[in-house]
């Protein structure tokens, strides 16, 4: 009978396999950085002295502006890198495209701010870079030369031959043999190899935050931008849905039953001297007429903004847009007593507005959920319905408009609807 030890793979192993990666990951990105940054120092610094002192006959446009092209590569290559160091994926930014004559494409990169940041970072990194190098070859050569000492004591002059040649034991005024020697140099060995992975990181992120914040600072604003940009595109765009689609109904409910109400009016006049019957039964109708359009006008304003919302908050006025809906709703809200922001409300009370009505119109549910609560820092509008499903944010339509008036908030949205149902409709956007 055989026994087997089974050996449990244990938890520091992909620990230390990812330090180690990383040790060596760094140790290449400070190696390789010197020889790079002097490179990039000589060539932007002899490119900016040339191009400046050949400016007054022109030739110097060209230099700078291929100098600064230059640059651009150098600090493409630099980007590249930075992940790896950083640990998480750097924004790129985006440079000025060239347009118009030749004169103005030709100074199309001395009008792009990131070129001339592109030029500082190659002035810039180079003593960052030689800090980096020293540290990181002197850390290597403790760590390895320490660790193998002993295999190579031999092969060194003996200091106790020549009164001039000291080993480190006798500059520090003890005596020196060769086993002491050796347990010195190799207890240094270990303390450097422990320290190795801790100080060629600290190096190899000071290099890199230099490079982040020169190098893609600017492209995380331009980011940003962009996101304000489309946030505000998004709410033109729903407040434009928004617009037309009251537009439409109140053309086609309130403005014809105030025509029809104008006309019966005009009718009961004339009619009061030869018929006063009929009169007074023309008036009849046009009060009826004229209640189903406030009846309508308020639906319409309910829609907008109820005063239920502005006056008891959010959770009330979910209540009784559920109670309207002709599908049975089960409502569910975990929200604090304080009120939240009033654009935040709003908007949710929207999304489970617009998501109901959907529901009723479309998807032939027997029953809907709506589930309100907060998620870390986001509100968390869950619509759940048990019906046909196959929604889906078409240009124009509901949902997208639900899609547009989130985005504008910094809010997303996220519809589940296979074919055969159920179709559940996410909103998320911030607490505050």
């Amino acid at each position: 009978m055989t026994s087997e030890t089974l050996v449990m793979p244990t938890a520091t192993a992909p620990y230390r396999s990812r330090v180690a990666r990383q040790t060596l990951l760094d140790s290449g990105y400070a190696l390789l950085s010197l020889p790079i940054g002097v490179f990039a120092f000589t060539l932007v610094v002899t490119g900016v002295a040339v191009g400046v002192g050949t400016l007054v006959i022109w030739v110097g446009v060209a230099v700078l502006a291929g100098t600064l092209l230059a640059a651009r590569g150098l600090a493409t290559a630099e980007r590249a890198q930075l992940p790896a160091v950083l640990g998480r994926p750097v924004p790129r930014p985006a440079y000025l495209m060239p347009d118009g004559g030749r004169v103005r494409r030709l100074l199309t990169p001395l009008r792009d701010p990131q070129s001339w940041l592109d030029a500082l970072h190659a002035v810039l990194r180079l003593p960052v870079a030689v800090l980096a190098f020293s540290v990181t070859v002197t850390m290597w050569a403790l760590a390895l030369g320490g660790l193998t000492y002993w295999a190579w004591d031999w092969a060194l002059p003996d200091p106790s031959a020549d009164p001039e040649n000291s080993d480190l034991l006798e500059l520090l005024g003890f005596d020196s043999s060769p086993a002491r020697r050796i347990l010195l140099y190799v207890a240094l060995g270990v303390v450097a190899a422990v320290l190795l992975p801790v100080v060629v990181r600290g190096v190899a992120l000071l290099q890199a935050q230099l490079g982040r914040v020169l190098l893609t600072s600017r492209a995380a604003t331009q980011a940003e931008i962009g996101r304000l940009s489309r946030g505000r595109d998004a709410a033109v765009a729903a407040e434009a849905v928004a617009l037309r689609r009251l537009e439409r109904d109140i053309h086609d409910g309130p403005q014809q039953h105030l025509v029809r109400l104008g006309m019966d009016l005009s009718r009961a006049q004339r009619q009061l001297d030869r018929d006063p019957a009929a009169a007074r039964t023309t008036i009849t109708e046009a009060g009826v007429l004229a209640r189903e359009a406030l009846e309508e006008l308020r639906a319409l304003s309910r829609g907008i903004a109820p005063p239920v919302l502005a006056d008891r908050g959010l959770a009330a006025a979910l209540a009784a847009v559920a109670a309207r809906s002709p599908v049975p709703v089960e409502i569910a809200v975990d929200l604090p007593e304080q009120r939240l922001a009033p654009a935040t409300e709003n908007t949710a009370y929207f999304v489970v507005s617009e998501a109901l009505a959907n529901v009723a119109k479309h998807s032939g549910a027997r029953v809907c959920r709506v589930e309100v609560g907060r998620s870390g820092d986001l509100l968390r509008v869950v619509v759940e319905d048990d019906g046909a499903g196959g929604a889906l944010t078409v240009p124009g339509h509901g949902l997208a408009g639900l899609a547009d008036r989130l985005r504008a908030v910094d809010g997303v949205l996220t519809v589940d609807s296979p074919p055969g149902g159920p179709t559940r409709t996410v909103a998320e956007l911030p607490w505050a």
